[in-house]
């Protein structure tokens, strides 16, 4: 992990470093467990969604393991410069956090049921950190790509936020913005920890229950 500037705060459009106009490094075709390819196109009917939530190995897994999921890969979202690499995202001077893209079947698993997951397999509520990873990178987010996703991850929010507090945490802190651009994360980062299986994972919910009705739960 690089050190510099202070980690704990949102660099600026204008300080953020330059990147570049290609991706340095290559991504593999394909997921190492499911067997499904890491960039599109993907089959007709997919629809995607984009989560941050601590050091993305860890969270990866996770969804990956979710059943209705077609493929998972990991990278760079909520960020200013264009093509970065893990070492720049390290320093806080992106404004990137890491994430995971989540392609899904919705006949099979709603996003709903997705953010749900979200919400219960990481602890929301602190800030620019998730345990003892600390820095921008860490920060909990939802990237949405219409309506539909923006008001599911608002509404989620906001009953997990009331019995988050019932359970004596602080208010949930969780960025939920558009989705732009998604940066593939490096070939060693992807499925790492299926690479690495005793990897280090420093994802861990808080134990409560976010409480989704069943009716968007299934739905599509």
């Amino acid at each position: 992990m690089l050190f510099g500037r202070n980690k704990d705060k949102m660099v600026a459009p204008e300080e953020a470093l330059p990147g570049r106009d290609a991706r340095p490094f290559r991504v593999p075709e394909r997921h190492v467990v499911l067997g499904t390819p890491l960039e599109p196109p993907f089959p007709d009917g997919m629809q995607t969604a984009v989560f941050g939530l601590g050091c993305f190995w860890g969270a990866e897994r996770i969804f990956w393991q979710t059943p209705g999921v077609y493929t998972t890969a990991v990278g760079y979202a909520g960020g200013h410069t264009p093509n970065p690499t893990y070492e720049e995202v390290c320093s806080g001077r992106t404004g990137h956090t890491e994430a995971v893209l989540v392609v899904f079947d919705p006949e099979q698993v709603s996003y709903a049921s997705l953010v749900k997951t979200f919400f219960e397999a990481h602890d929301p509520t602190q800030g620019m950190r998730q345990g003892n990873d600390f820095g921008t990178q860490y920060r909990s987010a939802v990237y949405y790509v219409d309506d539909e996703q923006r008001e599911m991850a608002e509404k989620a929010r906001d009953v997990y936020n009331d019995e988050l507090a019932k359970s004596g945490y602080r208010p949930i802190t969780t960025e939920i913005a558009a989705a732009g651009p998604f940066y593939y994360a490096e070939d060693y980062h992807q499925q790492y920890l299926h690479k690495v299986p005793n990897g280090y994972c420093g994802i861990g919910g808080t134990g409560v229950t976010c409480p989704m009705p069943v009716s968007e739960e299934v739905a599509s």
